[in-house]
């Protein structure tokens, strides 16, 4: 059931991406980085930059910049054009977009499984210190539950409880250890 959900959340998804594209963004442009107009005048020296949407042919100076400040620099055209640097882009928003949901999924799916193991911690923590058995020999284990299936059962999944309790214990004292021994060690290199 919940495989059909996601399998049509994300037809869901990617049918809304492919929708959006053509309404918001261009996939292709010229991008033009030109000094300032004044900078002809000789009162400054900052870049400016313009987009235009144009075809790859006609990425130049006199077709994207020059209708737009044409006003500002007349008789200069020819002094101003050469400064400037014109660039032709093409790029793909859908698999930009593509690549940015399933971004957020795997972090979604990260925090998910993270606010299972905090839920889970305490369950673990509780019935490992209350049903904790020292384990001495498999075979008086084996015998004295002969007689009781469920017994043996209830023990089973303590024992697995308690071995899955000792090694997170055992990862949170290595975790310890590694962050001592690192801030250690960064104060005596300071």
């Amino acid at each position: 059931m919940w495989h059909r959900v996601f399998i049509f959340l994300a037809i869901a998804v990617f049918l809304h991406c492919v929708a959006v594209e053509g309404q918001s963004y261009e996939d292709v442009r010229c991008k033009c980085v030109c000094p300032n107009p004044s900078v002809v005048n000789g009162t400054q020296s900052n870049r400016k930059l313009y987009i235009g949407n144009v075809p790859p042919n006609k990425c130049d100076c006199d077709t994207v910049i020059l209708p737009r400040v044409g006003d500002d620099i007349k008789g200069k055209e020819q002094e101003f054009c050469p400064r400037c640097e014109c660039k032709y882009e093409s790029r793909n928003t859908t698999i930009i977009k593509v690549v940015v949901i399933i971004v957020i999924w795997i972090i979604s799916l990260l925090v998910i499984y993270m606010l299972f193991l905090i839920c889970l911690d305490p369950l673990l923590n509780k019935r490992a210190k209350g049903s904790y058995q020292e384990h001495t020999n498999e075979e008086d284990e084996a015998n004295s539950n002969v007689g009781g299936g469920s017994s043996h059962a209830m023990g089973v999944r303590a024992n697995v409880l308690n071995r899955v309790g000792h090694q997170q214990d055992k990862w949170k004292r290595q975790v310890r250890e590694q962050r001592r021994n690192i801030y250690d060690r960064h104060t005596m290199l300071n």
